[in-house]
């Protein structure tokens, strides 16, 4: 007599199914958040090379330029502040526009000016706080001019707040997914032993002793695919900070960090709501209904 054949899901192999799925969608999130996390650093490095121009006297002494330098530099929102004499102002200049000629033996005098290069900190990095900021510097006998790079400031915060919104929508979108995915694969999980859950009602057991060994495996399935993920994603910025061009300066360990460990966290979130709603389906389902 030939003996029928048992079609069923090995539970280890669903298991670790569940718990590369999760993975996964972990790594693909955590990936976004360093991403943005990235710009975000990117954006500061930007802003904060960003400031204005203060153009002073020519005849001014050591003693003055030094005294508005300190007077610009205590302000809390500068970051940095650097002198550059005529000279070098003229230097930079010919360097800009590739001129070989020497521009003082066409004129016989420098015409540049003394300036200071001002870089402000990111939160004031607006053409708003910049007017304010340097609306007393302008009134200054010392200063002949102030010039703000208004026109790229704009375009930078612009252009960062159109970046952010896109990687927040794709980050929203990448949760929805991953959830969907991950809830059907551990409703496939629970699915494999609902046979089980109908007998554990049979003999009486309560809604919470059943649901308790699928919520207990499936956070430890959710730790497990956090550390994988976040072992993959540490190798990734390993990997990121050791090649050249200053890339690696993006993303420090220090920032990646809590990234590595709200990957576990999510992982957990998502496997213990997940596994809910999951086991909470086939205890309010018939003994028919456990074949659909």
């Amino acid at each position: 007599m030939e003996k029928k054949r048992h079609h069923s899901i090995p539970l280890f192999s669903t298991r670790a199914t569940a718990t590369v799925s999760v993975a996964l969608v972990l790594l693909i999130l955590g990936i976004a958040a360093l991403t943005g996390i990235a710009m975000h650093n990117v954006a500061q490095n930007v802003r904060e090379n960003m400031g204005y121009v203060v153009i002073l006297n020519d005849d001014l002494t050591a003693s003055q330029i030094e005294n508005i330098k300190k007077r610009i530099e205590s302000s809390p929102s500068t970051k940095s502040v650097d002198y550059a004499s005529p000279e070098v102002v003229l230097k930079r200049w010919q360097q800009m526009i590739g001129e070989d000629e020497n521009i003082l033996e066409l004129a016989n005098v420098n015409p540049f000016f003394p300036e200071m290069e001002v870089h402000v900190n990111a939160p004031y990095a607006s053409p708003d706080s910049l007017d304010a900021i340097v609306a007393p510097i302008t009134l200054l006998p010392e200063v002949v001019e102030v010039k703000i790079h208004a026109e790229v400031i704009d375009t930078v915060n612009s252009t960062m707040a159109n970046v952010t919104l896109s990687l927040l929508i794709v980050a929203a979108a990448l949760l929805i997914i991953s959830f969907v995915l991950i809830f059907n694969t551990i409703r496939l999980a629970v699915y494999s032993r609902r046979f089980t859950i109908y007998t554990m009602k049979l003999v009486g057991a309560t809604d919470g002793f059943i649901r308790r060994p699928f919520l207990t495996s499936n956070i430890v399935n959710g730790i497990v695919a956090g550390i994988i993920a976040a072992a993959i994603t540490a190798a990734l910025v390993y990997y990121t900070r050791s090649l050249s061009g200053g890339i690696g300066e993006v993303v420090t360990w220090e920032t990646a960090l809590p990234v590595f460990g709200a990957m576990i966290i999510l992982g957990i979130i998502i496997c213990f709501i997940a596994a809910l709603m999951a086991t909470n389906r086939y205890l309010r389902r018939s003994y028919d209904d456990m074949f659909h």
